[in-house]
């Protein structure tokens, strides 16, 4: 009776250190919307600062068609990506210099990456690509790339509201009973470029943008897929056939395969074929306030830096926008990580007082 007793009381700490566990783990992976799939701070603006509009956005090219099987081998042209990188698995995915600072049990992202990486989606990635799983107000979010301490409510975030106001959200007129384009709101979804799946397939060649919403959880290698398959755009390898309206990307989760005609088919390239160019290209989508803030004799308007005097480089903004992303598909991380660290080391101390509470009750009792 003893020892079924002593198996009930483990197996009670157990349970309670897994409760604890289970803050410190990833969420399951939201898969995203079910189409085939493609690819694809500075610090918190005061609240009396103005925040004007972006640049106007460059069009972004169409998307790529659905993948088919991971890679299954190496090619110089892939590794030659690496430079200052270093390349991890069998896909060789890149890794920013320093690891990316949200991984692990206590990393917290970085607030202006975020910021720079919201730029970049709202420049380049939202002209195909919506996030309907995201709202304005998220951004406003204790942990979000504009939060601000005055303003519990994201809701009342300036920063958020004018941020929400420069994109357009299709609503019911409540005069005409029709549809209308009106500036959005911080309770407002991320708008879709497109009103449905058909208008999304037509205007790309028959391939129909993913979701971004959280796109990081549902692409196995997460941020660093996102980080290198916008790096991954490179001249193809002699042997390999590229149909017309198709781009070889080296990170690509596809296949090469039936368009090798190299002389070893075990040589086949990796990565695969997207409908989508390269998107990211050396541009200036820095705020028009700090180009105007120079012509009137303040810090000058460099047009090749973001707000804070980042470079505006393909890898840069590539490392941003895998970033901003990351924090889309989870924007709870921070929060779940520091529950976790709170709630373990009080669980390990329960343990200890359940087992010593063990002894002490059946210290006496023969068994």
């Amino acid at each position: 009776m003893r020892s079924a007793k002593l198996a009930l009381s483990g197996f009670a700490i157990l349970a309670i250190a897994a409760i604890g566990a289970a803050a410190l783990a990833q969420p399951p992976a939201t898969p995203p919307a079910a189409t085939p799939p493609a690819v694809e701070q500075p610090a918190t603006l005061p609240a009396d600062t103005p925040v004007p509009a972006l640049e106007a956005p460059v069009v972004a090219p169409a998307p790529a068609v659905a993948p088919a099987q991971p890679p299954a081998a190496d090619i110089h042209a892939a590794a030659e990506l690496g430079g200052e990188h270093a390349a991890a698995g069998d896909r060789h995915e890149l890794t920013p210099k320093g690891g990316w600072k949200h991984d692990g049990y206590f990393g917290t992202f970085d607030v202006n990456a975020m910021q720079r990486g919201f730029k970049v989606y709202k420049a380049v990635c939202s002209t195909c690509h919506g996030m309907k799983l995201l709202s304005f107000r998220n951004l406003g979010d204790v942990g979000g790339p504009f939060y601000d301490a005055r303003y519990p409510n994201p809701n009342d975030n300036p920063v958020v509201k004018k941020l929400a106001s420069e994109f357009s959200v299709t609503k019911v007129d409540p005069d005409s009973g029709g549809m209308v384009s009106v500036p959005g709101m911080p309770a407002d979804r991320f708008p879709s470029p497109y009103p449905n799946a058909i208008a999304a397939s037509v205007a790309n060649g028959g391939a129909v943008p993913p979701d971004l919403s959280v796109i990081v959880k549902a692409r196995n290698g997460g941020a660093g897929y996102i980080y290198s398959l916008l790096q991954g755009f490179v001249a193809p390898p002699a042997g390999l056939n590229v149909s017309p309206g198709q781009h070889y990307n080296a990170y690509f989760h596809g296949d090469t395969a039936s368009q090798w005609v190299g002389k070893d088919p075990r040589n086949k390239p990796p990565g695969g074929f997207l409908a989508m160019a390269p998107p990211l290209v050396n541009l200036d989508i820095r705020l028009r306030r700090d180009c105007v803030e120079g012509a009137q004799g303040g810090a000058a308007c460099n047009q090749d830096t973001f707000d804070d005097g980042k470079p505006t480089t393909i890898e840069q903004q590539a490392h941003d926008v895998a970033v901003f992303l990351a924090w889309a598909s989870d924007p709870r991380t921070e929060a779940r990580k520091q529950l976790g660290a709170a709630v373990i080391p009080f669980l390990f101390l329960l343990s200890i007082l359940v087992f010593l509470s063990y002894r002490r009750i059946w210290r006496n009792v023969e068994h």
